[in-house]
């Protein structure tokens, strides 16, 4: 049996083993499955891949984009040049293992961006400092639209929540919540931002996927904003990762 799983603390919030097993019986993929790998450090990630031969590959979720790079043998110089990996192939050779890493998340955020994408798109803000936020800046650069970072502490090349003008907001079309703010079960949390300045000119973002509309996609709504779910973003990454699984051509 072909195992594949997700790793990340803690899961009760993810769709991904959901996607999966429904992709395997909608495809009649009988080979494969996939399983939640609920790790409470990156440091068992070794022990997790060494422990179980028949796994092939993992999705990377919060909070290890980051950490699990110091753990990978080789990376994708995309994942490399982002900063973070959501995607592990596991490559077995007699008694050595082989850990890549890559980032599906790149193409997750430009598929699910692309019907936005028009001549008046020049500015973001992006809520959020993390593995994800890190993919949507890569692509929002790669595009040519200009992004303000936001974290809730004070550090470099970032603005806090209340550093966020009324003009600021005036002259951004596009906000992206890469924040775990408004997850389930915490569904009434959202960023605290200025909503009543929101208006339809406004394209809200969020990453969360569960609930779909989160609390700051229905502040946004009942502002007039476009809202755009993580659901596009999750499923089109999920089929990267299940092509770079697939791909034996990728190293």
């Amino acid at each position: 049996m072909r195992k594949f799983g997700l790793i990340g603390y803690p899961l009760g919030h993810s769709f991904s083993k959901k996607y999966f097993s429904e992709k395997y019986l909608r495809e009649n993929i009988r080979d494969c499955v996939y399983n939640n790998y609920p790790i409470t450090s990156i440091a068992q990630l070794p022990k997790l891949i060494s422990s179980d031969p028949e796994l092939e590959g993992l999705n990377v979720t919060i909070p290890y984009k980051t950490e699990v790079i110091k753990h990978l043998d080789i990376i994708d110089p995309e994942a490399k040049e982002v900063g973070a990996v959501n995607v592990l192939k596991i490559k077995r050779s007699k008694d050595k293992i082989l850990i890549l890493g890559f980032n599906s998340d790149t193409y997750g955020v430009r598929e699910a961006l692309l019907p936005f994408l028009s001549g008046n798109l020049a500015n973001a803000i992006v809520l959020g400092t993390g593995g994800s936020s890190k993919a949507v800046c890569h692509v929002l650069k790669k595009i040519n639209v200009h992004y303000t970072l936001i974290s809730r502490n004070k550090k470099p090349g970032c603005l806090t929540y209340s550093e966020i003008s009324p003009e600021m907001l005036n002259n951004t079309q596009l906000i992206v919540n890469t924040t775990p703010l408004g997850m389930y079960p915490e569904i009434s949390s959202k960023p605290d931002l200025k909503y009543d300045l929101l208006d339809e000119k406004h394209i809200l973002f969020d990453l969360v996927y569960n609930p779909e509309i989160t609390a700051f996609l229905k502040a946004g709504k009942e502002r007039g904003c476009r809202i755009l779910t993580g659901l596009k973003m999750l499923h089109s990454q999920a089929e990267r990762s299940w092509e770079i699984w697939n791909d034996d051509a990728m190293f």
